[in-house]
């Protein structure tokens, strides 16, 4: 589809339409190009006729929090969609269960469940993404996943039909499930155990103190850069690193944190091509050094 074909009905979606649009300030990497189209969309209204309209004729992405995303200085030939605030709702279904928008951030979530006396949640604290990216990756940390407390989700296809699936019926795996690329997360039910606030905040503050002793905060970070190699070694992925390249090896203004090896920092205006330089120069070396292959955990958008 012709990009002044899109600019002829965007008049009448709501939501926002940008053509050429920057990608890189949505990034937590801070790196990136342009799209060609870029939809924030206002209501599932909208974002029914958007996809009714564009299915089938250019690519898709699906941009959450921007938090494990490495994107490409190139311009993306396509539509980036983004779900706008309200997909970020979230509301308490009974006494067990809580109802999120999948635009809304994990944190939210996880202090949303807190104030309402749910605990199993306080993971989310931790992580960055949104709620629809952590349904994506099955999300966890601290020995918790999204599989552990998703009840079911709420999702939309490329050709504008809503579905509903149970999570009984997802096959979740460490870092990933089996659900179709070409579909939209709307929003999702979680189950929590009643337990007294002050006790999720303890374990809140507990897990962030955790994070903060072993992790590089406040930096331009895409997080996790690879997935930790299970039934191949014990040991975890950032020690394989650690014990494969040399401490300053550096591509452009991409490195790997002195504080947590499986974490790559844009130091200043690193590009694309630096940084992929850099995760392809580590993922060589931890094969040649171990003999394991390592998997991305970062989605790489090109």
């Amino acid at each position: 589809m012709k990009i002044n074909d899109i600019e002829k009905i965007s008049s009448r979606i709501d939501g926002d339409i940008f053509f050429n649009y920057d990608l890189k300030r949505l990034t937590w990497f801070n790196i990136g190009g342009k799209t060609e189209i870029f939809f924030k969309p206002n209501t599932l209204k909208s974002l029914v006729e958007f996809l009714s309209i564009y299915s089938n004729r250019g690519k898709i992405f699906i941009l959450g929090a921007g938090s494990n995303i490495l994107i490409n200085d190139a311009t993306f030939p396509g539509v980036i969609i983004k779900l706008g605030s309200k997909f970020s709702n979230i509301s308490i279904l009974n006494e067990n269960l809580i109802v999120a928008g999948c635009g809304a951030s994990q944190k939210k979530l996880s202090e949303y469940a807190k104030e309402n006396n749910l605990g199993d949640m306080e993971f989310l604290s931790c992580i960055p993404g949104s709620v629809g990216g952590g349904i994506r990756m099955n999300s966890g940390c601290f020995d918790r996943e999204f599989k552990d407390i998703l009840v079911s989700v709420q999702y939309i296809d490329f050709n504008g039909i809503v579905k509903t699936i149970n999570s009984k019926n997802i096959n979740f795996q460490y870092r990933e499930t089996d659900l179709p690329k070409d579909i939209i997360f709307l929003s999702a039910t979680f189950k929590g155990t009643k337990k007294i606030k002050q006790e999720i905040q303890k374990k809140i503050d507990k897990l962030k103190e955790k994070k903060e002793q072993a992790q590089p905060t406040r930096i331009k970070t895409g997080g996790s850069t690879f997935k930790n190699p299970k039934g191949k070694t014990e040991k975890k992925v950032w020690q394989l690193i650690k014990e494969s390249i040399p401490s300053d090896i550096k591509f452009g203004d991409a490195k790997v944190s002195e504080k947590h090896s499986n974490f790559f920092v844009n130091t200043n205006n690193s590009s694309f091509n630096d940084m992929k330089t850099l995760i392809d120069f580590v993922k060589n070396k931890v094969k040649e050094k171990t003999g394991i292959d390592i998997s991305l955990e970062i989605i790489i958008v090109e």
